[in-house]
């Protein structure tokens, strides 16, 4: 039935009357909104985004140079949609999930026109282990069996789209994704592959509150700035401030097990530099290369800017697919900047009348639309599984007032405000403490409690309350100096330094230094509010801050981040702070 319709509209094919850019008008066709058409004798890829009249309005996804009015243009009656199915690990696809491997192939380093390629390979043979027999009721997102894929199991699923019923008929062995594994007894034969629509979320049962953390083992942000699984988060910074190596260091540590980055509309050489050195990072869960629980979707500033707002549904819409089986998925986007940017010159093209700085009207609605589809979720098929979104936002000159920052800020829920000066200073990651905030604290205040320390909440307050009164005193200190403030506001100022030093700064680079779990996070923070109150008691006693500021134990304490078993040395590193301090304040007496 799904066929015989396809082929009845595929007959009902127009002409070209209009082109601008990507976006071409076409007449006597018979489209509904969204509907993928291949759009002259070329055959580019194209789809529906507006109907207006007897015009049917289509964004191209590739090249239109070249092209003119009165050629073809036909519709395939289905929209823009994504293979779903064993091979998207490891995958690298552009923004409509052509494989760029296999392109590459073909063509060598540059996409010509018109050619296509399936997003998944039809070649490959996946050793199939049914999980259901004969006779067994499934419905919308049951699990059908497994297939080992890398070091993840790939679970195979009804489609939502399938009603369900009984198993009449299921297929152990080697099969590839289009080679019938199951039967109903309602005739629906289903395979491996599932196709999906990207601009449609894919069904869950319910959402659940975003009650546990994303835990990336970055200190600023586990300690100061959490995200929860299924959270939202923005990473807003100027060129140089260290984006890339900030989202490498979240899909390489956060306790996601799928990792999807979408490079949106990057530079040709950011891009090259993520797809060259992601393949290298290795997992260190396990020891093989991060490619292996990866899918990288690549679209530079030089491909068309349609494929480029096509992008981020793909991205999501594979995400979505990993998190129906239950897993915890993280998606990085860099950058959204680049895909609002799209929408703005796809905006003009359709002559709509402009927003804020260009932008179309409705650019805080599709952010919203992009955003929402993040979650921790009940899934069909009862398992629990999250997508947490990390958005990379480029404001032109680091100004966070352009329209993109502000619309992404009254949607996410974490915003870690990335800082030239703090990069340039060699403070990574660079996330300025002050101009951050995260709106997860109450909701995770508990699982702090029980997890790490029913003392962790009061402790980072105490810690954001000391970098707040730093940030008051510096503007003292850079009129008249610290030694012309009192006693006890340079002591204020050393541990805010050492909170600065000491816990916030981490070094990617560094075997040990890169990760720091939620234990050593708190002896760390413990470590550092025990020589305040000591030196607080002792300046209240008499003894000098600069006495207190030069025990050796207290310049010693930045070595712990570096040592994998550090628990001794802290320990003995506070024995002796106790002893040190406590001699200072014997000479007094």
């Amino acid at each position: 039935m799904e066929v015989k319709e396809e082929k009845t509209i595929r007959g009902a094919s127009g002409v070209l009357r209009r082109i601008s850019g990507p976006v071409v008008t076409a007449v006597r066709l018979e489209a509904h909104m969204y509907d993928l058409v291949k759009v002259g004798r070329e055959e580019l890829m194209g789809e529906v985004i507006k109907i207006s009249g007897n015009d049917i309005i289509i964004q191209v996804y590739e090249d239109t140079s070249g092209i003119k009015p009165g050629e073809p243009v036909v519709n395939t009656g289905l929209p823009l949609s994504v293979e779903l199915g064993p091979g998207l690990l490891k995958s690298i696809y552009d923004g409509i999930q052509r494989p760029l491997s296999v392109l590459a192939d073909k063509m060598g380093n540059f996409i010509e026109r018109g050619v296509s390629a399936p997003g998944l390979d039809r070649s490959i043979k996946w050793d199939f282990k049914p999980t259901v027999k004969p006779g067994d009721k499934v419905g919308p997102g049951s699990i059908l069996g497994e297939v080992q894929e890398m070091n993840i199991i790939h679970r195979i699923m009804v489609p939502p789209t399938v009603k369900g019923g009984i198993v009449t008929f299921i297929k152990a062995g080697k099969h590839t994704i289009d080679e019938v594994i199951c039967e109903l007894d309602d005739g629906v034969k289903l395979t491996m592959m599932q196709k999906w629509p990207v601009r449609l979320s894919r069904p869950v049962v319910e959402k659940l509150n975003p009650d546990i953390p994303l835990l990336t083992g970055q200190r600023i942000i586990d300690g100061l700035f959490p995200i929860a699984k299924g959270g939202t988060a923005a990473i807003p910074g100027p060129f140089g401030s260290g984006k890339t190596v900030m989202q490498q260091q979240l899909a390489k540590w956060s306790d996601a097990e799928i990792v999807v980055y979408i490079g949106c509309g990057e530079r040709g050489n950011e891009m090259t530099e993520v797809l060259t050195e992601f393949p290298h990072l290795t997992d260190p869960k396990t020891g093989k290369p991060l490619m292996e629980r990866t899918t990288l979707i690549a679209n530079t500033s030089n491909m068309p800017v349609a494929a480029r707002e096509a992008s981020v549904y793909t991205g999501i819409t594979i995400a979505e697919y990993f998190r129906d089986m239950g897993y915890d998925v993280s998606l990085m986007a860099d950058s959204t900047s680049r895909w609002a940017e799209a929408m703005r010159e796809i905006s003009s093209r359709l002559e709509e009348m402009p927003g804020e700085e260009g932008y179309p009207a409705y650019l805080a609605a599709r952010l919203s639309e992009f955003y929402e589809r993040a979650g921790r979720v009940k899934t069909l098929n009862g398992k629990f599984g999250s997508v947490s979104v990390i958005g990379a936002v480029s404001p032109p000159g680091g100004d966070f007032s352009e329209p993109v920052t502000q619309n992404t800020l009254r949607i996410v829920k974490v915003f870690w405000a990335l800082d030239a000066k703090l990069s340039q200073r060699r403070h990574f990651p660079a996330i300025n403490w002050l101009n951050s905030y995260s709106l997860y604290l109450d909701i995770l205040h508990d699982w702090y409690a029980e997890h790490v320390s029913h003392e962790w909440n009061d402790m980072r307050a105490w810690a954001m309350e000391v970098l707040q009164k730093e940030a008051e005193l510096q503007e003292i200190v850079q009129l008249v100096g610290s030694d012309a403030l009192p006693e006890e506001q340079q002591i204020t100022i050393e541990v805010a330094r050492m909170i600065r030093e000491v816990f916030l700064q981490q070094n990617a680079y560094d075997a040990v230094d890169t990760y720091c779990d939620m234990t050593k996070q708190f002896d760390m923070m413990k470590a550092i509010r025990k020589f305040s109150d000591l030196a607080y008691a002792a300046q209240a006693a008499g003894i000098l801050p600069q006495q207190v500021m030069s025990v050796k134990s207290k310049n010693d304490l930045p070595q712990i981040k570096f040592i994998k078993e550090y628990k001794p040395v802290l320990s003995q590193l506070l024995e002796q702070m106790d002893k040190e301090i406590n001699a200072l304040r014997g000479g007094i007496q």
